[in-house]
C-alpha cells in the first residue's frame, strides 16, 4: 500500500515538475525574441503544449482510425467500404445500433426528468435535511461505472428456485410466491436493456440534480411572486416560469449525458458482455478488437460512433457560445 502511495506521489511530482520545466523553457525562449514579437507570440508559446497533446493523443489517432476502417482485419490491405458493408448488413450489428439508439432516447431524457424532480423536491426540505438528501443522491457519482455495474449485478443476481436468493429483486419476487427471474437474460421488450439503463440513471441523477438545483435556486424570486399574484398555481409556475428560465442548464445536462450514453461500455461489458440482445457500439468495438481481432471492423465501429457524436458536440459548443452571449 505504501509503495503504491509513494509511486502515486512520485508520479504527481514528476508530472508537475515536468510541466513547470516545459513552461519555464518556453518562457525563456519567448524572452529571446524582440519585444514586439515576444508580446505577440508568448500566448501561443503557452498553449503550444496543449495543442501538441491534442494533436498527438487525439487528432493523430482519429485520422489513423479512419484509415484503418478502410483496411482489412490486420490493417495491411485496403478493402474500401467492405468493413462498413459487413457491419451494416449484419442483423446482429443492426440490433446493436437499435440498442444504442434506445439508450440515447431513454437515458438522457430520464436523467433530466429525474434530476429536475429530485432537485425541485429536495430544495423544499429544511437546509440540514436538504444537504443530507443531496449528498446521498450524489454519492453514486463517486463510484466508477464498473463499480456501479458490480453493485447492480448483485441486485439482479439469480439462484435456482428453492435456494435462498441473494439478489434483491429475486428475493422480493420469491417472497411474493413467484419463481426467480433471470433478469439480465429477459430480452422481451428489451427488459434487460432497460435494467442496464437503470444502473446509469442511478449513477447520473446526482450529477443532473446538482446542476439543475443550482439553476432552480437562481431563478429570480420576483418572477415567481409575479406569477402567484397573477393567480398561477404551483404546477403552472414550475412549467411556465421556472423551466423556461433554466432551459440552458437542462440542455447542457441532456447533451452531456447523451455523449456519455453514446460511448457507454462499462456497464454492458461487466453485466452481460453484450449477450442476450444488450450489445451497444462501445462493447461491439471491444469485441471486434479484442475477441475477433478485426482491426478494420473495430475502426469502422469507432468511425460510425464519431460521426454520430460530432454533430452533438458541435451543437453543445454552439449552445455554450449562445449562453455566454446572453450572459
Amino acid at each position: 500500500m505504501w509503495i503504491k502511495m509513494f509511486n502515486a506521489l512520485l508520479t504527481v511530482l514528476y508530472g508537475v515538475g515536468a510541466a513547470l520545466i516545459i513552461y519555464w523553457a518556453l518562457n525563456k525562449l519567448a524572452e529571446l525574441l524582440p519585444a514586439k514579437l515576444e508580446e505577440r507570440l508568448k500566448p501561443y508559446f503557452y498553449i503550444l503544449p496543449a495543442y501538441l497533446a491534442i494533436s498527438v493523443y487525439l487528432l493523430y489517432p482519429a485520422i489513423q482510425t479512419v484509415i484503418n476502417s478502410f483496411q482489412d482485419r490486420t490493417s495491411e490491405e485496403w478493402v474500401g467500404l467492405q468493413n462498413y458493408s459487413d457491419l451494416l448488413s449484419s442483423a446482429a450489428f443492426r440490433d446493436t445500433l437499435f440498442n444504442t439508439v434506445l439508450w440515447m432516447l431513454v437515458v438522457p431524457a430520464a436523467t433530466v426528468v429525474l434530476g429536475l424532480a429530485v432537485a425541485t423536491l429536495a430544495d423544499r426540505l429544511k437546509p440540514s435535511t436538504e444537504k443530507l438528501t443531496k449528498t446521498i443522491i450524489f454519492l453514486p457519482m463517486a463510484i466508477s461505472l464498473v463499480g456501479a455495474a458490480v453493485i447492480w449485478d448483485l441486485v439482479y443476481a439469480v439462484r435456482p428456485a428453492g435456494q435462498p436468493q441473494t439478489g434483491l429483486q429475486n428475493a422480493i419476487v420469491t417472497v411474493l410466491g413467484f419463481d426467480p427471474i433471470t433478469w439480465l437474460q429477459e430480452s422481451t421488450l428489451h427488459l434487460n436493456s432497460f435494467l442496464l439503463m437503470l444502473v446509469l440513471l442511478w449513477a447520473q441523477v446526482g450529477f443532473a440534480m446538482v446542476l439543475l438545483s443550482a439553476a432552480v435556486k437562481g431563478v429570480p424570486v420576483d418572477t415567481l411572486e409575479a406569477a402567484r399574484i397573477d393567480g398561477a398555481n404551483e404546477r403552472k409556475i414550475f412549467f411556465q416560469v421556472v423551466v423556461p428560465q433554466i432551459k440552458g442548464t437542462i440542455i447542457t445536462v441532456f447533451i452531456t449525458v447523451l455523449i456519455s450514453v453514446m460511448k457507454i461500455f462499462d456497464i454492458v461489458f461487466v453485466m452481460t458482455r453484450g449477450n442476450y440482445n444488450t450489445n451497444v457500439l462501445g462493447n461491439e468495438f471491444f469485441t471486434q478488437l479484442n475477441t475477433n481481432f478485426n482491426n478494420g471492423a473495430a475502426a469502422a465501429v469507432v468511425v460510425l460512433l464519431m460521426v454520430a457524436v460530432i454533430p452533438v458536440m458541435f451543437y453543445q459548443v454552439k449552445h455554450f457560445k449562445a449562453e455566454e452571449a446572453n450572459a
